[in-house]
C-alpha cells in the first residue's frame, strides 16, 4: 500500500515539473513569426512590445515601413518605418502597439519589385 502511493506521489510530482518546464518554455520563446506574401513581395515578421522583425523573403525591399491597429479597441499607429538591419532584413522600433493582444500590421515595402503593402495578424506580448 505504501509503494502504491510513493509511486503516486512520484508520478504527480513528476507531472508538476513538466507543466512547470512548459510554462517556462512557452513564456521564454517568444513571439511566433507570421509570413504572408502578395503579388511582389512575402515577408516573415515577428513582433513584440518593443520591435517589429521584418524578414524579406521574396522581393527586393529598399524600404520598409510598418502601420498598426487593434481593431478590437479601435486603437491606431502610425506608421514607423523600418531600419535595414541586413540583406533582406528590417526591424521597425518605437512606441508600435499601446497594449498586448490580437494587432492587424500593414508592412508597406518599396524597391526594385515595386511597391506593395501586405496586411498580416499578430498576437503581440511582452
Amino acid at each position: 500500500m505504501k509503494q502504491v502511493k510513493g509511486l503516486r506521489l512520484l508520478v504527480l510530482g513528476g507531472l508538476v515539473v513538466v507543466v512547470v518546464a512548459a510554462f517556462v518554455i512557452a513564456r521564454t520563446s517568444g513571439p511566433d513569426p507570421v509570413t504572408t506574401t502578395g503579388a511582389r513581395y512575402a515577408v516573415t515578421v515577428t513582433a513584440d512590445r518593443s520591435a517589429v522583425d521584418i524578414r524579406v523573403d521574396r522581393g527586393e525591399a529598399d524600404t520598409v515601413a510598418v502601420a498598426a491597429v487593434m481593431p478590437a479597441m479601435g486603437h491606431a499607429v502610425p506608421e514607423v518605418t523600418a531600419r535595414k538591419a541586413g540583406p533582406g532584413h528590417f526591424v521597425a522600433e518605437g512606441d508600435l502597439f499601446l497594449m498586448n493582444g490580437a494587432w492587424e500590421l500593414s508592412v508597406r515595402l518599396a524597391g526594385r519589385s515595386g511597391e506593395e503593402t501586405l496586411t498580416l495578424n499578430a498576437l503581440v506580448t511582452e
